[in-house]
């Protein structure tokens, strides 16, 4: 298969909210009060944390299905925890993101715990948002000046 391009477009509603458009779906990215924002929605680091949950329930189902069981159900809890003090600028002690990430999945399964080691084993190896969490992603951040021609 060839590679695939995501990508997400949007603009400021305000200082701490971001309404971005992905294929036909919009998404709102905002604060919670504490952190200056509306809490219309869930923060950057949130969205994160949602699409590692969304990707392990994606791959967990597609691998447990090439392995021959079914999963009725999966429970997915995953957190995070960060010090937000050089994301509001008060100190450049600790890194901004996250320190640790933890990813507990609960499936509602007849395999066996040799087999849910197996599942869990190759779902690890193939989760795509865990990849770019674990590793070391090229990133290129532009900034362009927006300006009328005379």
């Amino acid at each position: 298969m060839s590679d695939l391009k995501f990508s997400v477009v949007g603009d400021s509603a305000s200082a701490t909210q971001f309404i971005g458009k992905t294929r036909q779906f919009t998404l709102v990215v905002d604060e919670p009060e504490a952190l200056g924002g509306t809490d219309e929605d869930a923060n950057p680091v949130e969205y994160i944390l949602a699409g590692f949950a969304g990707c392990a329930n994606v791959v967990g189902h597609l691998v447990a299905k090439e392995l021959g069981f079914t999963i009725k159900n999966l429970k997915i809890e995953v957190t995070g925890e960060l010090n937000p003090d050089r994301f509001l600028g008060t100190s450049t002690k600790e890194r901004a993101g996250f320190k640790t990430i933890n990813l507990n999945l609960v499936p509602e399964t007849d395999a066996s715990i040799e087999v849910l080691t197996k599942w869990l084993q190759i779902v690890e190896e193939r989760c795509p948002v865990k990849d770019n969490l674990q590793n070391i992603t090229p990133l290129k951040i532009s900034v362009e000046k927006e300006y009328t021609a005379i």
